[in-house]
């Protein structure tokens, strides 16, 4: 299912790259267009109506595209690129980094492929995708080149160090799918190489002299059109940590606590199933938001990325977990179908760690209707910085 580089919605793409690069006086005297990744990633999920921003997820691809029982995963890439190869930035370990630097080349470079497929797996998981892209645009003097090519993950049975030059970089190549990879030590970010195929689709940009002038032209019709440019109010959304706030280990890290939470099941006492578990809801949620859930054990309908729909309600004293009916549910959700855990097996923050994230975002719909997504890891410590009324 490879994006078609043809019909409406690209042509619209299209469109709205020229405009933008146009306008790239704006932020620079180059002949070379301007133009910035997440504006990008925004065109892109505006042209195809079908597709889905996930760049703020910092997911392993950045927009989803759904096709009938098909959904492509598309990582967005654009970049100057004076010649056909170019080192992209395709992740990020910062938190692994600590551990990974200390590696021998080869067992780092297995390392480095392996939570890079993890992470892979993780978003296929998660939004149901059945296969993967790059999409870039190279940047050249008033010129801009569209071309994709396969989303693969790395072999780690046929990869080999190529060059290293211990502490500062590692390049190795996945001889199977002819991918070159070069990891930063100080960065702790993996890059991946793009060749610009022949074929690519080249498009002239004429940039501007003027773009003030544009500016304002716009700023009349805003003036003249006010209401128009009045932006939607945004869903509320929370979000929820998947690990202890309250315990951390020895060493002050984070913790998924053994016996409660995702591991419930693992719980003293009575004999549990092992889809026992629930999303822990700390006390600062309920005082940032209030209202922003249903009173205890009243139902709601949570969506997951994929569409399917969980029944749930908020349960235990003072409101602190969310438990689905069946329970087994969310176990099925995300401690099997997204975590790929065994039954029975213990959730550690390891794992999450290595997957990049740690926490979940639950979005309001309704009253009675929530999605629910993964987030990234940190998301909740960022989320508490913005959350009105926090008490301490």
């Amino acid at each position: 299912m490879p994006l078609r580089m043809q019909g409406p919605s690209w042509n619209r793409y299209k469109d709205y790259l020229e405009a933008i690069s146009s306008l790239s006086g704006l932020f620079s005297d180059s002949s070379t267009p301007y133009l910035h990744y997440r504006n990008m990633e925004n065109i892109f999920c505006h042209a195809f109506d079908d597709a889905r921003n996930l760049a703020r997820n910092d997911m392993a691809y950045d927009a989803v595209l759904r096709s009938g029982d098909n959904t492509l995963g598309i990582g967005l890439k654009t970049f100057i690129a004076p010649t056909d190869k170019k080192m992209e930035k395709i992740a990020e370990f910062n938190k692994l980094s600590h551990k990974l630097n200390k590696l021998p080349a080869e067992e780092l470079i297995t390392q480095l492929a392996r939570h890079r497929n993890a992470r892979i797996r993780l978003a296929n998981s998660v939004y149901g995708i059945t296969e993967g892209i790059y999409h870039c645009v190279a940047r050249r003097e008033k010129q801009l080149l569209l071309f994709q090519e396969k989303y693969h993950p790395i072999d780690t049975s046929n990869i080999r160090v190529m060059d290293h030059k211990p502490g500062v970089s590692i390049a190795f190549k996945d001889h199977q799918y002819r991918c070159e990879y070069r990891y930063n030590f100080s960065k702790s970010t993996l890059f991946k190489n793009f060749l610009i195929p022949p074929h690519a689709d080249k498009m002239e940009v004429a940039i501007l002299p003027q773009p003030y002038e544009i500016l304002n032209g716009l700023q009349n019709i805003i003036r003249e059109h006010p209401g128009i440019w009045t932006a939607p109010e945004p869903y509320k959304s929370v979000i929820l940590p998947l690990y202890s706030t309250s315990k951390k280990k020895e060493d002050g890290s984070k913790l998924v606590p053994a016996h409660s939470g995702l591991n419930q099941w693992n719980a003293a006492g009575r004999p549990r199933h092992p889809g026992e578990v629930y999303i822990p809801v700390p006390k600062r949620i309920h005082h940032c938001y209030p209202h922003f859930f249903p009173p205890r054990d009243q139902a709601f309908k949570l969506k997951t990325p994929t569409g399917e729909i969980l029944d749930a309600k908020l349960c235990q004293d003072g409101s602190k977990a969310i438990m689905t009916n069946p329970n087994k549910a969310l176990a099925d959700w995300l401690l099997r179908g997204i975590l790929h855990l065994r039954e029975k097996e213990i959730l550690k923050y390891e794992r999450l760690l290595i997957l990049g994230i740690d926490s979940v975002k639950i979005r309001k719909l309704r009253s009675d209707l929530f999605d629910i997504d993964v987030a990234k890891t940190d998301s909740y410590e960022a989320f508490l910085t913005e959350c009105p009324n926090l008490r301490h």
